[in-house]
């Protein structure tokens, strides 16, 4: 073949064009290893996951190391809950690291707070030949611990979960709000939040259980039910020391059938825990003794009125819809 002048200048263009391109192709692709996306991706990825509620895919692209514990937070309405307060999140530039790695900075406001997360990412092979595909460093989850007061039951971003004895522990993701509490009819703790940000955090939330107002008021109808039955009863049956919680002793002598008895203060209900249960706290009241007396020595005969402090306790006993109180008098 001749080469004419023609053919080589055709050739040189040809030439020169394809360095060019080949040229261009390696700056877009140093300017695309070098430049933020690629880094940014699995954390992008991440953080999308929790919003889906999707705990599979979240601990993979996290390569989770995952604590012993209750996984009930890592998955579903628990982990969509999570982050439903997680707003005005920015993921930032990467920092590069001294070993390759890169640092992946997120900002964002968490149950109305400004929060951070740093998350550290690595080379992971490339794309395409040349495209360097980054994944997370791995890295192990974040804890709670919920501690609450006689109960074996807690609820944790609406869902009610176990707390054998009344203690577990949750494995859960970060960034994340983890709103504990606990309600029954009979007993209720407020609620308390928990807001993770690191996968260091490992925070302890405490349900401080209480009997609820229908409890108190539910046993302190039957107290007083008690009490009004009692000194009905030993007005009925004229006993000066009936088996009751109150009884009158004197030297007066008292003319019968004209004892009454009646309440002039009920006790005030306050129900406590106590090794591992529920307790009344001891019970005080003042009973009315109204009658007529005849003094033993003028034989004259006048109206007796007198108010007698009084003392006793109570047991409880439950059923899911049903609350006994058993007086307990020491006569």
């Amino acid at each position: 073949m001749t080469w004419t002048q023609t053919t080589i200048k055709t050739a040189a263009f040809w030439l020169a064009g394809i360095m060019l391109v080949a040229a261009a192709a390696i700056v877009t692709i140093a300017v695309v290893n070098a430049g933020p996306a690629g880094a940014q991706e699995p954390v992008r990825a991440y953080l999308s996951a929790l919003q889906a509620g999707d705990g599979g895919k979240a601990l993979g692209l996290l390569r989770a190391q995952v604590p012993a514990g209750n996984p009930s937070l890592l998955d579903g309405a628990a982990l969509k809950a999570a982050v439903a307060d997680l707003k005005d999140v920015k993921v930032g530039d990467p920092a590069p690291q001294a070993d390759g790695r890169k640092t992946v900075p997120v900002s964002y406001t968490l149950h109305g707070s400004p929060g951070h997360t740093d998350f550290a990412v690595e080379p992971a092979g490339s794309e395409w030949l040349f495209f360097t595909r980054w994944q997370i460093v791995s890295t192990p989850l974040a804890s709670v611990t919920v501690n609450v007061v006689n109960s074996n039951l807690a609820s944790i971003n609406g869902v009610t979960v176990n707390t054998p004895q009344g203690h577990a522990e949750f494995p859960a993701f970060f960034p994340g709000s983890y709103g504990a509490s606990y309600t029954s009819p009979y007993f209720a703790a407020p609620a308390q939040t928990a807001a993770l940000q690191q996968s260091t955090d490992y925070q302890t939330v405490r349900l401080s259980t209480a009997a609820t107002k229908g409890l108190v008021d539910a046993v302190s109808a039957q107290v007083h039910q008690y009490l009004d039955d009692c000194a009905a009863k030993a007005t009925k049956d004229q006993k000066l020391q009936p088996d009751c919680p109150f009884y009158h002793a004197g030297l007066e002598r008292v003319v019968p059938g004209t004892v009454k008895w009646s309440l002039v203060e009920y006790p005030k209900v306050d129900i406590q825990p106590y090794n591992g249960r529920w307790v009344v706290s001891p019970l005080g009241g003042k009973a009315r003794l109204q009658a007529s007396a005849q003094d033993l020595f003028t034989g004259q005969v006048a109206p007796l009125e007198q108010i007698h402090p009084f003392s006793f306790n109570v047991a409880l006993s439950f059923t899911p819809d049903k609350v006994t109180v058993t007086p307990i008098v020491d006569y």
